[in-house]
């Protein structure tokens, strides 16, 4: 098998802030893998957060594309090669392992969701994501997304009540809100609760991603459900989360890809947490391939693709904030240049 890897460059309709950080653009890789005169893609978000880089992912793959053998469907002896061979840099295994799964689906004809044995009819409605504004500009999001059915909120700043208040004035939507471990334990707790009463569904990350005790506490002392994002990276973190919070959120750039996200799910299932597949700035191709496993979780924020002015694929499509899943082998994801 062949790679080949470029970069692309995603520009933000709007500047993405959370509570430790702001957005303007995603350099994220393609990765083309072709075997037998068929070419799978897959596609790497690197955040700084889990310690990549563009740079990283580019000087990553050339060592992991030796590895790569010649049987597409080996994914999991070639999954568990390159986790040996180059230790972390997970956003750079997805996009191998998301092109391998496209390869597979087109050598066989059939969509990824009929090759893992899914149905495409269970999808769930995605949320949409507003980042960290004015409450005046949040309002504007708010409205600006009312084709959205559900919002994901970022908070963790003095004015997540008038943040909160301000999109409920507008909005009838279901609210989710996600500190990125923002608050610390005893202002997650005044926070949350003093949230609560503009109908919450539930919290992500309240606290810092090391503080399961901290977690537990806040879950413990909150009406809210909590979930856990930058705490869950392995499948190891699944059982002792399994204490601390409701439930887990998954995305394919940091745990590797779907091979490894289809254990983690199942593991999640046997520790009876609910489950949120979730993503980076990403490009249709990337969201796509996480949508096809949304039938087999309970919550989606897949809107990655949504939020960016220059999507250069397209894939999955959003019904009534529902997601819909191409039908096409693989992932089935078609480069817009090609669609014209």
């Amino acid at each position: 098998m062949q790679l080949v890897a470029r970069p692309i460059e995603l520009h933000l309709t709007d500047p993405f802030r959370i509570s430790r950080s702001v957005q303007h653009s995603a350099s994220n890789i393609v990765v083309a893998v072709t075997h037998q005169g068929l070419t799978g893609l897959g596609e790497a978000a690197p955040s700084s957060y889990y310690g990549e880089s563009t740079e990283t992912v580019l000087a990553t793959l050339p060592r992991l594309a030796s590895e790569l053998g010649d049987d597409p469907f080996q994914i999991e002896e070639i999954m568990a090669r390159l986790q040996q061979v180059i230790r972390l840099n997970p956003a750079a295994k997805a996009a191998i392992d998301m092109a391998l799964y496209d390869l597979q689906g087109k050598l066989l004809n059939v969509p990824l969701y009929t090759l893992l044995g899914i149905s495409a009819q269970r999808t769930p409605q995605t949320s949409f994501t507003i980042g960290l504004a004015s409450p005046a500009e949040m309002a504007r999001k708010a409205q600006a997304a009312q084709a959205y059915p559900i919002f994901k909120v970022k908070v963790g700043t003095r004015n997540d009540l008038e943040n909160i208040k301000a999109i409920r004035d507008v909005s009838n939507a279901i609210i989710r809100v996600d500190a990125n471990g923002g608050w610390t334990p005893k202002e997650a707790i005044q926070t949350i609760n003093a949230l609560a009463p503009y109908g919450i569904e539930f919290v992500e990350q309240p606290v810092v991603a090391h503080d399961l005790a901290g977690l537990k506490l806040v879950r413990d002392n909150v009406a809210v459900p909590v979930f856990a994002d930058e705490s869950c990276v392995a499948l190891e973190d699944i059982p002792r989360l399994s204490e601390c919070v409701d439930g887990i959120v998954l995305k394919l750039m940091k745990s590797n890809g779907i091979n490894t996200l289809l254990k983690m799910i199942h593991t999640a299932r046997a520790c009876h947490l609910r489950i949120m597949l979730g993503c980076m700035i990403e490009s249709s191709l990337a969201i796509t391939a996480a949508a096809h496993l949304t039938p087999l979780v309970d919550y989606a924020d897949l809107d990655g693709n949504l939020l960016v002015s220059d999507d250069p694929y397209r894939g999955v499509t959003v019904d009534a904030g529902r997601l819909v899943l191409p039908s096409a082998p693989g992932l089935g994801v078609q480069p817009v240049d090609v669609m014209h």
